[in-house]
């Protein structure tokens, strides 16, 4: 019975040994931080450099700067157009009234000498020889809605107001794959007429006053510019909800975007800092 007894305290004395080195080991260890994640999308600064007159009566859905000529694209069906000028005066060389009852002008990009365009609702593609936008050369079909266009030299980027970056295939406009436009709260959408630059897609953000940055391979968006400030209290642009910023298009030479809104009097040209 003894040895009993002397066996059990053996055994209580060890283990309470063993947990003493446990609790020991445990304090030593380092704390461990939570993990804070920035739910804050950079904000890219930049500086307004130049103002020059815009149509007010153009309801700009795409804008692209080519050959030292800004191109637009206007919708508001019957009043949809399709214009390219000078960038600084707002004088249009050439226009073409190509909206109807049923056509919406929408986004618009430059490839390979071709300008493509696109419709809200129609599902119809108007291609124009670059120098010639009087009448289209070509009508191809794309399935939906059409919203902002680009292209990276080879392939285009569509959005159509849902939250996809859509890679489409210029000759046949048929879908190569599609990305989701997300930050790190998640998924974005609404991202309308768009501009593709050194690797990045450049996009509004509709009835926002944010131009967002874009990874093209990944749909996550890493900076955004915002322009809440771009008018003086003299600039009115209306009360119309619809005018909103919508225009992107990149000088490559300057280095400059020029940004502008739907039937907005004046187009800004913006450097990134």
């Amino acid at each position: 019975m003894r040895n009993k007894i002397l066996l059990a305290v053996l055994l209580l004395f060890i283990a309470t040994a063993v947990y003493k080195v446990y609790i020991d080991a445990k304090n030593t260890e380092p704390t461990e931080e939570p993990i804070t994640k920035n739910i804050n999308t950079k904000i890219i600064s930049n500086s307004i450099i130049g103002q020059y007159p815009h149509d007010t009566a153009t309801f700009t859905e795409g804008l692209e700067f080519f050959n030292g000529k800004l191109y637009e694209s206007g919708g508001d069906f019957k009043n949809s157009v399709l214009r390219f000028g000078d960038a600084k005066t707002g004088i249009a060389e050439k226009k073409n009234m190509m909206g109807t009852d049923k056509i919406f002008g929408e986004g618009i990009t430059i490839l390979n000498g071709k300008l493509y365009q696109l419709t809200w609702k129609s599902n119809k593609v108007f291609v124009y020889d670059v120098n010639n936008i009087t009448k289209p050369i070509q009508q191809l079909t794309w399935a939906l809605d059409g919203w902002g266009l680009t292209n990276n030299g080879t392939d285009l980027f569509i959005t159509t107001g849902d939250t996809k970056l859509y890679i489409v295939d210029p000759l046949t406009f048929k879908i190569k794959s599609a990305l989701e436009i997300h930050d790190v709260t998640g998924a974005v959408s609404e991202i309308n007429e768009l501009e593709y630059v050194d690797g990045f897609v450049w996009g509004n953000h509709w009835h926002t006053n944010d131009i967002i940055k874009i990874n093209p391979a990944t749909g996550e968006i890493v900076g955004k510019m915002n322009f809440d400030n771009l008018f003086d209290t003299k600039d009115i642009i209306g009360t119309d909800g619809e005018k909103t910023l919508n225009g992107i298009a990149y000088n490559k030479e300057s280095k400059t975007f020029f940004i502008t809104g739907k039937r907005w009097p004046k187009i800004f040209e913006v450097r990134v800092n």
